[in-house]
């Protein structure tokens, strides 16, 4: 672990959403608790089983948070990217036991805050604390979805349902989406394997649905016709 910058610690907090809408003084201040860690590619994080105390930003590079099914297989959960934070239930469960594994996917650099310093900060800004509970509600959601997909619903199904949340609400019925992972995660995400993901992008594509495109990018022709296709 090593000490950055307050200045780092500082630009780190301002990436977060449940911390952004305080103001920079404040914000300075819950930079001064922070510390730093880095990780190399394949380091890990946390591993279930494991206590923790702190809640952990992404400030540089990319962590995937999985979970091990019985059989060995990894079940990719979500890829956080900078800004995105994990760790919150120790927040309100101190030494709270993760179930999941977090580990680095490339060359990656963390904020971590204490669970005894944020709690002070959130005495002082009650807000953060709503924040918090709002990321918690938008993710139980999400798992909750992901969950029910895999349960019940075929491949195909899953992956036009994926590509159509990836589209912005103001977009036109042609839209261009990034997916926000390679497709072997998405496959992991999904409930599925990367051959099967491969084949079924491919069986979208020549039914005209889908456009692949270079840099994970993915042109849908017919929103409307994509949707319909996958009642």
């Amino acid at each position: 672990m090593t000490h950055h910058s307050k200045h780092s610690h500082a630009m780190c907090i301002r990436l977060v959403p449940i911390f952004n809408h305080l103001e920079d003084q404040q914000m300075n201040k819950i930079a001064e608790s922070a510390k730093t860690l880095e990780l190399q590619k394949g380091e890990m994080l946390f591993r279930a089983g494991e206590s923790d105390d702190a809640l952990y930003i992404v400030s540089k590079g990319k962590v995937q948070i999985y979970r091990l099914a019985d059989s060995g297989k990894e079940q990719l959960i979500r890829i956080l990217n900078p800004g995105d934070f994990v760790g919150e239930w120790t927040l309100f469960h101190p030494g709270e036991v993760h179930e999941n594994y977090a580990e680095a996917i490339e060359k990656t650099s963390i904020c971590l805050i204490k669970q005894t310093d944020l709690q002070a900060h959130l005495l002082q800004h009650p807000t953060i604390a709503l924040k918090i509970i709002e990321e918690m509600s938008s993710r139980l959601k999400g798992s909750e979805k992901q969950t029910m997909q895999v349960a019940i619903e075929k491949v195909e199904t899953r992956i036009i349902a994926f590509l159509v949340d990836c589209v912005e609400n103001d977009e036109e019925n042609s839209p261009t989406i990034t997916l926000p992972m390679a497709k072997k995660d998405l496959a992991s995400y999904l409930g599925s394997t990367p051959e099967t993901m491969s084949r079924k992008f491919t069986e979208l594509e020549h039914k005209g649905l889908i456009e692949q495109l270079p840099k994970r990018k993915i042109r849908i022709p017919d929103l409307d016709k994509l949707l319909q296709y996958a009642k």
